[in-house]
């Protein structure tokens, strides 16, 4: 990792950086993102983890775009599955900022589920389950869940398919897409969409939230 890493990630400029974001910590959850972006930072050098390597912008990048879905969302006490989570973001991220927050991370590579272990264990996180697997491969009927988010999965058609089967009631799916797969995933009818919100500091990068279209709705 940079020699600077571990002395640049003060906690006051951890809160300044996701104060963009609308998003507001306490010193106990800042000092858990310094730990987990030094942890990043580390298994980067082996496993492919990130490209963004400078501590402040993996900050902004990873934990305040991710965080920023918890104020367009209320997730507090909702189960959460995060689809193609790579090293975390957003669902971990979501879980450090809302503790209430029942996770699971999915993702088909074991060395990126170890990584997340490490993290979870070092964190001292409870209400995580880490899942090796595509989400395919994953029954909806065994992992009912009120939201689905995703960051990384390119192919929403098998995602939204999976999601009217496998949220709840009144579940929903938060995703973090482009200006053009925004436009693209709104034109499925059989879906509730939301207006997309533009990420803070990105020009075509947004969230965005609907649910399924179900009968009586």
């Amino acid at each position: 990792m940079p020699p600077s890493a571990s002395t640049e990630l003060t906690l006051p400029r951890i809160r300044e950086a996701l104060s963009a974001f609308k998003v507001s910590v306490t010193d106990d959850q800042a000092a858990q993102i310094r730990e987990y972006v030094l942890f990043l930072l580390k298994w980067n050098r082996s496993i492919s983890l990130t490209t963004v390597t400078e501590p402040g912008e993996i900050v902004r990048r990873h934990f305040g775009e991710s965080m920023f879905g918890a104020s367009l969302l209320p997730v507090e006490n909702c189960r959460l599955a995060d689809f193609g989570t790579g090293a975390g973001f957003p669902g971990l991220a979501l879980k450090i900022t809302v503790p209430s927050l029942d996770v699971v991370l999915v993702d088909s590579n074991k060395k990126k589920c170890a990584f997340l272990a490490e993290v979870v264990r070092s964190l001292g996180l409870s209400g995580v389950e880490i899942i090796s697997e595509r989400f395919e491969q994953i029954r909806p009927e065994d992992l009912l869940v009120d939201v689905v988010t995703s960051r990384a999965v390119g192919e929403f058609k098998g995602l939204l398919r999976w999601c009217a089967a496998g949220l709840n009631r009144r579940g929903h799916v938060m995703l973090w897409v482009g200006a053009e797969d925004s436009t693209r995933i709104t034109r499925d009818t059989t879906w509730n969409w939301q207006p997309a919100v533009r990420l803070p500091d990105s020009e075509r990068r947004f969230v965005l939230i609907g649910r399924p279209i179900r009968p009586a709705d």
